[in-house]
């Protein structure tokens, strides 16, 4: 999904005005993508004459952290934070948990294709 760099947003407004589905306006002098009004078209990467419309493969290691931050306060509740067992456990769960998610990407990206071959 695209998101704006704000520091490299000079507030042109040139992708609002070319966002055919109405999902970016501008606060506080940046531009913002409404992530449920967006259509996925891709305009505001071609006209944005700053480059501050970023993909979203680029937020990877942020989103990785994120996890891994969330795993890590998780760990240190009062119910895990003295048990190595229940710790074990957790990490245990949290694998399968990352692994079905991953497992319903796979198998959406696998039936996107197969959509684009009937179009």
């Amino acid at each position: 999904m695209p998101w704006i760099n704000k520091d490299m947003c000079t507030g042109c407004q040139i992708c609002v005005n070319e966002c055919s589905a109405d999902a970016i306006s501008i606060e506080d002098g940046a531009a913002v993508i409404n992530q449920s009004k967006c259509i996925r078209c891709g305009v505001c990467h071609d006209v944005c004459p700053s480059d501050a419309v970023r993909h979203d493969g680029e937020k990877i290691p942020e989103e990785v952290k994120s996890n891994l931050n969330w795993v890590e306060q998780l760990l240190k509740h009062e119910y895990y934070s003295n048990d190595k067992q229940k710790q074990k456990q957790l990490l245990e769960r949290l694998q399968r948990y990352f692994a079905k998610n991953k497992k319903v990407t796979e198998q959406t990206i696998a039936n996107l294709k197969i959509l684009q071959d009937t179009k």
